[in-house]
């Protein structure tokens, strides 16, 4: 029985080295993750979200983590790089719900929201951000983000191989390419309120020329306001419905060129 139980000591060993190294990357991820990674989501429920989502990428990580769980890398440099590749996948995950906060405060900026309706959250962001984030994050927890998630951390060490720090070449393009279709695509997803907003203040510019004794202001207040709130209304399904498409599309290839 001794014996049969030693024989058994190398192999948990692999095992536990495998799940660490899993759980080095995947705990970088979850830091940044949109929806499970969120500062208002309490830290004992990260880290049992950090360890499940462990538990699924350990085993078919097994594979590309036995340049390190063998010794063929040193193991100081092999933990770095797994921190590394992790933050860099999260990077690219967290810009998701960047573009919405960006959509938002443009909207907001844009039709005289910037500075009331407030919604209570870890960082301050107007009303429009707060409302478009919130519905975001549960469309895509609804259309299997968790499911995707894990995909993607399972395909980066494809992209990222453990064993050593991913090559900063590499991160600086994805992440330049990156980030610059996502302030695309918050300005395409703001434009239909900065539109609206160039419309109103012609509108009224031309009332204030031909009407010179009227209170524009204390009448086009009120007015930009309901119309602003009107129009998220109505364009929010839509904006939403394109941003869910280009989550999607990200999450399938996260370090390929975005859509």
């Amino acid at each position: 029985m001794i014996a049969e139980l030693a024989a058994l000591v190398p192999i948990g060993q692999q095992m536990l080295l495998t799940a660490f190294f899993a759980f080095l990357r995947v705990g970088a991820v979850m830091a940044l993750l949109p929806a499970f990674g969120e500062q208002s989501v309490p830290q004992r429920v990260r880290l049992v979200l950090t360890i499940a989502f462990t538990l699924v990428v350990a085993p078919a990580a097994s594979g590309p983590l036995s340049v390190v769980t063998t010794g063929q890398a040193p193991i100081g440099m092999a933990i770095l790089g797994e921190v590394a590749a992790g933050l860099a996948l999260g990077i690219i995950l967290r810009l998701l719900v960047i573009v919405l906060q960006m959509a938002g405060q443009l909207a907001a900026q844009a039709t005289s929201l910037s500075q009331i309706f407030g919604g209570p959250s870890v960082d301050p962001q107007p009303a429009t951000s707060h409302v478009l984030v919130v519905a975001g994050l549960a469309l895509a927890v609804m259309t299997g983000l968790h499911v995707r998630a894990a995909q993607a951390m399972i395909f980066s060490y494809q992209m990222l191989p453990p064993g050593g720090l991913p090559d900063a070449a590499t991160i600086s393009q994805w992440g330049i390419v990156h980030i610059a279709r996502g302030f695309g695509l918050a300005l395409t997803l703001s434009m239909p309120f900065v539109i609206a907003s160039l419309v109103y203040n012609l509108a009224l510019g031309v009332i204030n020329r031909a009407m010179p004794q009227l209170m524009v202001a204390f009448v086009g207040a009120p007015a930009i306001t309901a119309g602003g709130l009107i129009l998220l209304a109505i364009s929010a399904p839509l904006l939403l419905d394109v941003w869910s498409g280009w989550m999607l599309r990200v999450l399938e290839n996260p370090f390929g060129d975005p859509p």
